[in-house]
């Protein structure tokens, strides 16, 4: 199992837009989570132009099928987004486990 972070840029005016939305992504979310594909997620703060969601997977698939299917990408909130696979070391949950 490996590690998948997915980022979404957010736009300008996510805040005002997102009440609209919020319900379809966060049971779009749960959804991927119960299936045990995502970890944990959560918009950056002061800011709030970026979101970061941690995935598990055999492959980068997870991610990116997520978010081409979230109600936030296909409604605009997210003007781009991008899959970078993290290669996890430390942690109970860590994909490859380096000890000293």
């Amino acid at each position: 199992m490996a590690h998948y972070l997915l980022i979404y840029e957010l736009a300008d005016d996510y805040l005002e837009r997102r009440p609209e939305f919020r319900g379809l992504h966060l049971e779009h979310a749960w959804a991927a989570q119960a299936r045990g594909e995502l970890v944990l997620a959560g918009a950056l703060a002061e800011p709030a132009d970026q979101a970061v969601l941690f995935f598990q997977g055999e492959t980068s698939d997870v991610a990116e099928r997520f978010a081409n299917e979230d109600p936030y990408v296909k409604n605009g909130l997210v003007t781009s987004w991008r899959v970078r696979a993290w290669t996890t070391v430390v942690g109970d949950e860590a994909a490859t486990p380096v000890r000293p």
